[in-house]
């Protein structure tokens, strides 16, 4: 059974920054992609950040880039998101996932972790 752990949530000042990180364990993975998302109340979870399993270019929307790099450490299953000059629309539970190609979605989830970014 694959397990997600986030961790490096809280609460931080505009423009100040927060490292989250996501560890797997479980099984090993083959082939994959490793997201970051977030869903502020009220509104869809969204992709913020993603990565493969080879290291390749990450991948940012628009906006965010500049400001969240995605990286990962093979050796601890772990794949960290470092956010800078947040801002108080930042504000939302983060969540990393799995996608385990050639699957279309992401099908492994970890519970999240809350940021807030106070003004």
């Amino acid at each position: 059974q694959v397990q997600l752990v986030e961790s490096g949530g809280g609460l931080v000042q505009a423009g100040g920054s927060l490292r989250l990180s996501c560890t797997a364990s479980g099984r090993t993975f083959g082939s994959y992609i490793t997201g970051w998302f977030r869903q502020a109340p009220g509104k869809d979870r969204v992709l913020v950040a993603s990565i493969n399993w080879s290291g390749g270019p990450p991948y940012y929307p628009d906006f965010v880039k500049g400001r969240l790099t995605i990286f990962r450490d093979n050796a601890n299953n772990t794949v960290s998101l470092q956010m800078n000059s947040l801002k108080p629309e930042d504000t939302a539970v983060y969540y990393c996932a799995v996608r385990e190609l050639p699957a279309l979605q992401f099908e492994y989830w970890g519970q999240g972790t809350q940021v807030t970014v106070s003004s």
